[in-house]
C-alpha cells in the first residue's frame, strides 16, 4: 500500500511539473498581442487543470504551507497564511464602498510568469464576468495595472511595474505650488520605486507629495492612489523633472485584485 501511494504521488508530481513547464513556455511567447481563439480556450482549460491538479500536489506535501511549484500563487498556500488572505480579500471587497462610479469585480491571482515577474499576473475572471481589455485593476493600496488580455474565464493584468515602455499612466502630483500632471512610466525592481517623467520643474516638489491618477485620456478614473514622492531629479536636458515614487503595494505578493467596471 505504501509503495502504491508513493508511486501515485510521483505520477502526480511529474504530471503537474509538465503542465507548469508547458504553461511557462506558452506564456513567454508574447507579452503584447491579444489571445487567439485557440489560446483563449487553452488558457481557460489550463486554469481548470491548475485548480484540480495543484490541490493533491499541495495536499501530499508534508509542509502544507509551502508552495513547491513556485510558479503559481495558490489561494490557501501563499505565505503560509490563510488569515492574511482572508483579511486581504475583505479589504478588496471594501473598495465597493469608495468607488461608487464603478462596479467592482474581485478576483484571485492564479499565476505569474517568473521570467516577467513584475510585468503581468493572471486572474481567474474573464469575459463571462464582464471583464474587458483596458479595465483598471486596483487593490486597497491603489493602482496595480490594467487588463491586457481576456479569455472567457481568465484575464492577464499588465502591472504598472511592467518594463513595457509603451505602458503609460497619466498622473497628478499634489505639490506646494498646486497640482501638476505628468506620466508614470517605468519601475526600478532594485529600489522598488516607480518612475514619473515629464514633471514641470517650476513646481515646488517635496518628499512625500502625493501622486494619483489624473483621469486624463479617460483610461483610468481620477484620484486612484499610486504613491508618494521619495526623490526628484532634473532630466538630462534640464527641461523637466523625473520623480521616483514609493508605492504602498507589495508587487512581490499579490493575492487578490479588484477590476473596475464603469457603471452604465
Amino acid at each position: 500500500m505504501y509503495k502504491k501511494k508513493k508511486k501515485q504521488k510521483k505520477y502526480i508530481i511529474i504530471f503537474v511539473c509538465c503542465i507548469v513547464v508547458f504553461l511557462l513556455l506558452f506564456a513567454s511567447i508574447s507579452l503584447t498581442r491579444g489571445y487567439t481563439v485557440v489560446e483563449s480556450g487553452f488558457k481557460d482549460i489550463t486554469m481548470v487543470i491548475n485548480k484540480i491538479f495543484m490541490y493533491p500536489f499541495t495536499a501530499l506535501n508534508n509542509d502544507k504551507g509551502k508552495d513547491l511549484s513556485k510558479s503559481y500563487i495558490i489561494q490557501k498556500n501563499v505565505n503560509g497564511s490563510l488569515e492574511k488572505e482572508i483579511k486581504e480579500l475583505k479589504e478588496a471587497l471594501q473598495l465597493k464602498e469608495t468607488l461608487t462610479e464603478y462596479d467592482t469585480i474581485t478576483t484571485t491571482v492564479l499565476s505569474r510568469n517568473k521570467s516577467y515577474w513584475f510585468n503581468t499576473v493572471t486572474i481567474d475572471r474573464g469575459k463571462t464576468s464582464g471583464i474587458k481589455k483596458d479595465m483598471v485593476v486596483v487593490t486597497k493600496n491603489g493602482l496595480v495595472g490594467k487588463i491586457a488580455k481576456v479569455s472567457e474565464n481568465s484575464s492577464e493584468v499588465k502591472l504598472i511595474t511592467s518594463d513595457d515602455i509603451n505602458y503609460k499612466v497619466s498622473v497628478s502630483i499634489s505639490t506646494a505650488s498646486g497640482d501638476t500632471n505628468a506620466i508614470l512610466n517605468g519601475y526600478d525592481s532594485k529600489t522598488g520605486l516607480l518612475k514619473v517623467i515629464g514633471v514641470d520643474k517650476t513646481y515646488n516638489l517635496r518628499e512625500n507629495d502625493r501622486v494619483v491618477t489624473s483621469g486624463l485620456g479617460g483610461k483610468e478614473p481620477r484620484g486612484i492612489y499610486i504613491g508618494i514622492v521619495k526623490k526628484a531629479e532634473n532630466d538630462k536636458y534640464n527641461i523637466s523633472k523625473t520623480l521616483y515614487l514609493e508605492t504602498g503595494q507589495d508587487f512581490d505578493s499579490i493575492h487578490y485584485l479588484t477590476v473596475l467596471k464603469r457603471k452604465k
